[in-house]
């Protein structure tokens, strides 16, 4: 059974794929006054580790549709009959979520930042506290640590975009902004806004992430 990270701000956390053996994104059961999944992630037990914490969903958002990210949602919406917001089209889909749209998780309001470059459909949350980045901003990966952002080398994706996405989260988050949860890597406690403006900056040097990028 998964113990849920209780971080400063007093929301409970828990990595739902956390013990995956296989390719998924990280996926976040977040606790409180709404109890909400952000993403679903490609975890196969993903349903049975929810139901360890929790009988029900108030909610299911989405940072973005690529695989990782959705390959257990249908069976996450099947268990739990939960609503499921998302910015792109899904047949699913209850709720739009837009740019300047708030969203509640947990127990905050989340604003809700258009972020495109690694997918045309992708947001990111930002609260007073804490940041849901997806895959735009992570804190580490194969590539860097301490501030990395997702790859823009496949068809579809924007690099040019990408920056200007972080920078819009950048515009939105305070600097009291202490907890980040991203779509891989480790979630991380400390200054945000010096994590992301690190990856801003490691982004706008043009260098390919990935060798063959």
């Amino acid at each position: 059974m998964k113990t849920a990270a209780v971080d400063s701000s007093g929301m409970d956390v828990t990595n739902v794929t956390a013990d995956a053996e296989t390719f998924t994104c990280n996926a976040f059961l977040v606790e409180g006054d709404r109890t909400v999944l952000v993403d679903a992630g490609a975890y196969e037990g993903v349903v049975e580790t929810i139901r360890d914490r929790t009988d029900t969903l108030d909610a299911v958002v989405l940072t973005h549709q690529h695989t990782d990210h959705v390959a257990q949602l249908d069976a996450v919406l099947d268990a739990f009959d939960a609503p499921l917001y998302a910015h792109a089209e899904h047949p699913r889909r209850e709720t739009v979520l837009e740019a300047g749209d708030q969203v509640f998780i947990g127990d905050e309001p989340f604003d809700v930042v258009y972020t495109p470059g690694h997918a045309d459909d992708h947001v990111s949350f930002v609260s007073e506290t804490t940041l849901f980045s997806g895959d735009v901003v992570v804190h580490d990966d194969g590539a860097f640590d301490y501030g990395s952002f997702g790859r823009t080398d496949m068809a579809g994706q924007s690099r040019e975009r990408l920056i200007e996405s972080i920078q819009s989260i950048l515009d939105v988050m305070g600097d009291d902004v202490g907890h980040m949860y991203a779509g891989h890597g480790d979630e991380f406690h400390g200054d945000v806004r010096d994590v992301v403006e690190t990856a801003l900056g490691r982004a706008e040097k043009r260098e390919p992430k990935y060798p063959d990028e």
